[in-house]
């Protein structure tokens, strides 16, 4: 793309500043866009309409950065490895966690999450095996950030879907996120996936690990 104009390169430089969910889509008008200059078609309606859609997923963005909470952390076996967990987050692409029962892994390493920097363009995906599961840890996050159930902290479960437009941390079980799949088939409306109780090892955890 470098005889793209240079209108055409600006906005493509400012998709990696969208909503996740978004880039494939404006990436795909970017190509279109290109490929018409070269046949010499006119693009000025495109470039304004991928401008208007870059812009409103930036400010989108930054209305879920103006919506992040202040973090605190409870006395617990996993808030004392904190800065390791934060630090493994951002370094590496998979990260593996294990502890004992009741050490808090299920409840503290969504905020971690957050403090690693995920969470602003796409969901923190937290998966439970089963749904009062699901609604009862969503519940819980949301209490100790101080937010309302449905706004920074929400759940999705069969016929409830409990989550905001700048819901940061998405609840939901196994099975709900391997039925967004067909539609969403590299995950894209989520900055990471945290898939709890793992050593479970169902069917639908099996799926969603390969």
């Amino acid at each position: 793309m470098s005889d793209a104009s240079p209108d055409l390169k600006h906005l493509q430089q400012q998709i990696p500043l969208c909503l996740s969910r978004d880039r494939y889509r404006l990436s795909r008008q970017v190509q279109t866009i290109s490929e018409r200059q070269k046949r010499q078609q006119p693009v000025d309606q495109d470039l304004q309409k991928l401008g208007n859609a870059i812009e409103r997923s930036r400010a989108a963005v930054q209305a879920r950065k103006d919506s992040l909470p202040l973090l605190e952390y409870p006395d617990l076996p996993v808030s004392q490895r904190r800065d390791d967990i934060v630090a493994a987050i951002r370094q590496h692409q998979v990260v593996i966690i294990a502890g004992e029962t009741g050490s808090g892994k299920t409840t503290q390493i969504p905020k971690m999450c957050i403090e690693a920097g995920l969470g602003v363009t796409g969901f923190i995906g937290h998966t439970q095996p089963r749904r009062l599961a699901a609604r009862s840890v969503a519940q819980r996050i949301a209490d100790e950030l101080k937010s309302p159930l449905g706004q920074q902290v929400g759940y999705k479960i069969r016929f409830q879907d409990q989550l905001g437009e700048h819901s940061l941390i998405k609840l939901m079980t196994d099975g709900i996120l391997l039925a967004e799949i067909p539609n969403d088939r590299f995950l894209n409306q989520y900055d990471c996936i945290i898939i709890d109780e793992a050593h479970e090892r169902s069917l639908n955890i099996d799926f969603l690990l390969g």
